[in-house]
């Protein structure tokens, strides 16, 4: 009996870590023409299965927030923050709306919107934030959009 407990907690400890890692929620997954359009545009960064904070801004005490598990691609001609390809936030050269990007330290936040629409979406990419909100910043500078200020 003393021979099998080692073993039997070796399998539970073994079970637990397995259940553990597929528990956690794929976010990057994108259809072949997805794929193909930002292998196009050449992909200059790309955080699969990071933590958001999305904060409705619509005013300072009305505003609240929640996380939530997303993926993210800049290209040299877009933004998109999606889960498994549905967009939650995409950036191109035809984009009208309002978009702001801000980093401090290593946290980046995209705004999305004006107004009660408007969006934020706080992240920490996985290595250098700098060059991340630069090239957010460059999308959004070659996109059709204005400053949520205007």
């Amino acid at each position: 009996m003393k021979n099998k407990l080692p073993t039997i907690g070796f399998a539970a400890c073994l079970l637990l870590a397995l259940f553990a890692t597929g528990c956690q929620k794929q976010t990057g997954e994108l259809s072949p023409e997805l794929q193909a359009r930002f292998a196009k545009e050449g992909i200059a960064h790309r955080a699969d299965d990071l933590t958001f904070r999305r904060t409705h801004v619509a005013g300072e005490q009305d505003g609240s927030w929640d996380e939530k598990q997303a993926s993210i691609i800049v290209t040299s001609d877009s933004v998109f923050l999606h889960e498994n390809g549905k967009a939650l936030v995409e950036i191109t050269p035809r984009s009208t709306g309002f978009y702001e990007v801000h980093r401090e330290k290593d946290r980046i936040s995209l705004r999305a919107g004006s107004g009660k629409s408007a969006l934020s979406w706080s992240f920490r990419p996985p290595a250098d934030a700098e060059k991340w909100t630069t090239a957010i910043r460059a999308v959004i500078k070659n996109s059709k959009s204005r400053p949520s200020g205007d």
